[in-house]
């Protein structure tokens, strides 16, 4: 009878553990799963007390339970090592007789005067979640033929969680998707979608604080954007060098249990960003793989959206500043349809830029500038440091210094302004605090093509006004002017009284490369040289009338800038223009006639042929001395009148006749020979100092000389027709000493 009694028990309870294992698989959740199983257990076999412990790290604690007192519940979580270690290997049955005292479950269940007990191991392939308790207060005979069974219902009961937390996790995707939809959209902003998503992370997770950092290709950074969940004290840009990985920035990139935890966003394997969360508010402060699934979850659905989001808002901000480009642009060719100068482009320009831009010419004279309120005390202080800048550094498409005097320090940037070669002047840009990025370079671009257009049109205004110039002082001077009106009114338009005494001079010059076989390249060279002289005349004093004629230049001075002294005044004007060609590329080698002072209308031609011949002589007979005034030519002004004297030319031809004869090196030598014993009143040894000859070789050119002209050079007569000769010849054969 007892063991028909055994065998119906064992069958009842076998059958109870399939009814309960099929049963446990039709719930969703976790725990509704183990609270019908402790339901069904204390019902099936009446027993005082059901309970199931986790393990966690190295704690037991206490999942769920039925039928224990308070001070049970509230002796949880138990160290795993004041356990029996294998709770979680076996069932185990235990009687009021085999009770562990060094093992406290087995001390707390014997406080709850529970006298026959039974575990069942919860784990399934290796994964364990802990263990299964019923326990009876009354003496309740344990068979060991269920040891076996219940180990098999442990199995069912892990496989059973399993699929619940299978469906937990599932039914959490699917909420997080309907959160998803419910709430972003590409229709949103990005901030607004980085505010949902790092709010959702945050609460999900139950982070303290979360963020997203998106990469930025050009700056190779990560960059926060806000806004952040929690206290928002994250870096604004993670940099990455070389070899750098994700890792290496964040170094709990899909790593747990720490108090940090990242997640990369990525869209076709290409990482655009992270979700970044820290500080969890339970678990001491440490994120778990549960935590992890919640981010990797939020990553997978927001990357692509972000992304689109973020192309599309780059898309947009790129058309609008682009359309504000456009309208700049319309603004400033207007600006240079309508103005003349550089004014109203420059504040235009500052405008564009929120920034305070200086125009400067070529030689760095400030030409205009717009300043920002904060920086008008610093003009003077930029307009010196940038033209140090340019004059101290090699020619390049940009100069991008900081500018340390100023407080805080800020950026000066320098573009040159240029067109097919030629140099108008320089843009300074002051203040720039960012990257340049493509957009701005391209702005920049556009002003500096606005700036070089209206360089141009200037240039081809001055140029008319050149040419205009250049008829007038034909007009002007000539021995007879036919119309006076005509002069007066040419005169008015260039806001000139030449009513005023003025000196006339005539300047002429010379280039070191005339062996130039290329006349092209020669006019070319001509031509730049003619501007900028007419720049730097411009620039030494704008009140003197500059025009050209010919290959030569007129000079119209009023005669009050020389004050006192004529002389100092047209020898510092040389001294300008001598200094000036040394910084060009060519060699120039200039020529200053200086005529006499006009005071009306008739008188400005005969001041200028007196320019003309000062200049002859001054090419022939005083180039060291830079300049000729003829005031100061003295008997060459007298000579001057004799020039066109047929007596003049046999009196040359008379005395310097057979030396002129023939154009040869052997020649010329004679020529110059003469002329410097002449001017060293026949003192050998001068003579040859000046000619840089030993004193034999000058005194057989001498006797050359004395046989050639059948003269005799000790006599004080002949050496003054040779000299009078030689002034006459200065004036009248001009083409043969210089050949321009």
């Amino acid at each position: 009878m007892g063991r028909s009694n055994k065998e119906k028990l064992l069958t009842r309870i076998d059958n109870h553990l399939r009814m309960t294992a099929r049963h446990l698989i039709k719930f969703d959740t976790e725990e509704e799963t183990l609270q019908f199983l402790i339901d069904s257990f204390r019902s099936e076999l009446s027993c005082d007390l059901t309970c199931i412990i986790f393990k966690k790290d190295r704690d037991f604690f206490l999942k769920v339970m039925n039928g224990a007192s308070e001070s049970f519940v509230n002796h949880f979580p138990i160290k795993l090592d004041d356990c029996r270690p294998d709770f979680m290997e076996h069932a185990i049955t235990f009687t009021n007789e085999s009770n562990d005292v060094s093992c406290e479950l087995s001390e707390l269940l014997w406080k709850e005067n529970i006298k026959t007990w039974f575990t069942v191991p919860v784990k399934d392939d290796g994964k364990v979640y802990g263990f299964f308790i019923t326990g009876f207060r009354n003496d309740v005979p344990l068979y060991l033929e269920l040891n076996s069974v219940f180990s098999d219902f442990g199995t069912d009961i892990a496989m059973a969680l399993n699929l619940a937390q299978q469906r937990e996790e599932q039914k959490k995707k699917i909420t997080g998707m309907e959160w998803i939809t419910n709430n972003l959209s590409v229709n949103s902003t990005l901030d607004r979608i980085i505010g949902k998503v790092v709010e959702r992370a945050g609460k999900g997770t139950d982070a303290e604080k979360a963020c997203i950092y998106l990469y930025s290709e050009s700056e190779n950074s990560f960059i926060f954007q806000s806004p952040s969940y929690g206290n928002s004290s994250f870096k604004k840009k993670i940099a990455l060098h070389n070899n750098d990985k994700l890792i290496d920035c964040f170094p709990y990139l899909d790593i747990p249990d720490g108090n940090m935890l990242t997640v990369s966003l990525t869209v076709n394997l290409k990482t655009i960003g992270v979700i970044h969360i820290e500080n969890k508010r339970s678990n001491q402060g440490k994120f778990t793989s549960d935590d992890l699934q919640v981010l990797e979850f939020l990553a997978q659905h927001v990357a692509a959206l972000i992304e689109n989001v973020r192309l599309f808002e780059s898309e947009k901000n790129h058309k609008q500043r682009l359309q504000m480009l456009l309208n700049y642009q319309h603004a400033l060719i207007k600006e240079t349809i309508e103005q003349e100068n550089f004014s109203g482009m420059t504040k235009t320009i500052s405008e564009l830029f929120i920034k305070s831009v200086l125009l400067f010419d070529r030689f760095m004279r400030p030409i205009a500038y717009s300043m920002m309120e904060e920086d008008k005390n610093e003009i003077e202080t930029i307009i010196q440091y940038s033209t140090f800048q340019v004059f101290q550094q090699e020619q390049r498409d940009l100069w991008n210094t900081t500018l340390e005097m100023t407080k805080p320090s800020k950026k000066v940037e320098i573009w040159p302004i240029n067109h097919s070669g030629d140099m108008f002047g320089y843009l300074v840009i002051y203040g720039i605090e960012e990257s340049i990025d493509d957009f701005f370079r391209l702005s920049v671009d556009i002003v500096l093509n606005i700036y070089s257009l209206q360089f141009i049109k200037q240039k081809l205004v001055f140029d008319t006004k050149e040419q205009v110039k250049d008829s007038f002082i034909d007009k002007l001077l000539v021995e007879s002017i036919s119309n006076e009106k005509e002069i007066i009114q040419y005169a008015n338009i260039f806001k000139w009284n030449l009513f005023l005494p003025h000196r006339v001079s005539v300047l002429a010059y010379k280039l070191e490369e005339q062996h130039e076989k290329n006349l092209l390249k020669l006019q070319e060279k001509k031509a730049l040289i003619t501007d900028r002289l007419r720049e730097r005349v411009s620039f030494y004093d704008k009140e003197i009338m500059f025009a050209s004629k010919g290959d030569e230049f007129i000079l119209l001075v009023p005669t009050d800038k020389e004050k006192e002294s004529p002389k100092k005044y047209w020898r510092e004007f040389y001294s300008f223009l001598q200094k000036w060609s040394k910084s060009e590329e060519v060699q120039i080698s200039f020529y200053l006639g200086v005529g006499g002072k006009s005071n009306t209308i008739s008188e400005y031609y005969p001041c200028y042929q007196q320019a003309e011949q000062a200049l002859n002589v001054f090419m022939n007979h005083y180039q060291s001395t830079g300049v000729a005034l003829y005031d100061e030519l003295g008997a060459s002004t007298l000579l001057r009148h004799l020039k066109d004297i047929t007596e003049a030319q046999l009196f040359i031809e008379k005395y310097l006749g057979k030396i002129l004869e023939n154009d040869d090196e052997k020649t010329v030598n004679l020529y110059q020979t003469l002329r410097a014993y002449l001017n060293n009143n026949g003192i050998l040894k001068d003579t040859s100092e000046e000619l840089f000859i030993h004193r034999s070789t000058l005194q057989y050119r001498l006797n050359k000389i004395e046989s050639l002209l059948e003269i005799d050079l000790l006599d004080s007569e002949q050496r003054f027709n040779l000299l009078l000769a030689y002034k006459l010849n200065d004036l009248v054969n001009h083409a043969y000493s210089i050949k321009m």
